[in-house]
């Protein structure tokens, strides 16, 4: 998306992000080029210390069916990297992430030329934290945090993990900062998909994804505008797709094109009226 509205010439002044959003928007607001972006990401999953990663985590997958591999939360406690997971906070250990994001940058937040959030979601408190302030690899280290996969983040207090867990879509962040037009970006799943439920694993993943389909669209009813890129059948985990994922968030922006626009030309009394008495647009 972010190469559309680069080669459109749509202006950015505030990115807010969770998890894979906050990586992806934190190198941006720093690099201010999509290009760089997409290097900087393929750049990561090039490195051997990543390969060595992803062969920790998919050999819990050796043994089950393609459709059972998203339950990879639950599937953790009936596997050997319980034994690891009892021991330690997580089955990276913490020097092998830091390694992972060596790359990034430790500038201040609020000295980027674009201004951005991070969300991180506090162990503690089971609160959400906005990181806005402080280095930018912190932050997003601690919003990227998957539970179980990379350990918690210690920030002024706070246990943090991934900003997921309590906002996928942080629109309110934005639009509490008085953002006269707010895109959201949602690649999680449709909640009408539905797989298998033959079993208690496909119930418990299916009541999660009930819950975090309920709570994105509450996250999303602040938006102007959803763009919905179609990834929903790839793989959380499925890192070496990136081409391909680029390519669909592409296509959903330029899908969405006349609506930006349209959006782009409104004075702000038309933004007030149309979020107070108009659907929000979405495009999948």
């Amino acid at each position: 998306m972010l190469k559309v509205f680069e080669r459109e010439k749509i202006p950015l002044s505030s990115i807010a992000g969770s998890s894979i959003g906050a990586i992806i928007g934190g190198v941006y607001a720093f690099l201010q080029s999509a290009g760089a972006v997409e290097d900087f990401a393929n750049h990561l999953i090039e490195q051997p210390l990543f390969d060595d990663i992803y062969r920790r985590s998919s050999h819990l997958f050796e043994d089950i069916s393609h459709e059972h591999r998203e339950h990879f939360f639950t599937y953790l406690k009936t596997r050997l990297s319980l034994l690891k997971i009892i021991n330690h906070t997580a089955l990276i250990d913490a020097d092998i992430v830091d390694e992972i994001f060596e790359s990034l940058t430790d500038t201040p937040i609020e000295k980027l030329p674009v201004r951005f959030s991070a969300i991180a979601t506090d162990l503690l408190s089971g609160q959400e934290i906005i990181l806005d302030k402080g280095s930018l690899k912190k932050a997003i280290m601690a919003s990227s945090a998957i539970p179980a996969i990379f350990p918690p983040v210690r920030i002024d207090g706070h246990l943090l993990i991934d900003g997921s867990t309590s906002d996928s879509v942080p629109v309110h962040v934005l639009k509490e900062r008085g953002a006269d037009r707010i895109i959201a970006v949602n690649v999680s799943k449709c909640v009408r998909k539905i797989g298998p439920i033959s079993n208690a694993l496909h119930i418990l993943y299916r009541s999660d994804e009930i819950a975090t389909y309920h709570l994105t669209q509450e996250r999303l009813a602040g938006a102007d505008l959803v763009i919905r890129p179609k990834v929903g059948r790839i793989l959380w985990y499925d890192f070496r797709n990136i081409k391909g994922i680029v390519a669909l968030g592409e296509t959903a922006a330029r899908e969405a094109l006349p609506e930006i626009e349209k959006l782009l030309k409104m004075d702000i009394k038309e933004i007030i009226e149309h979020r107070l008495f108009h659907k929000k647009v979405s495009f999948e």
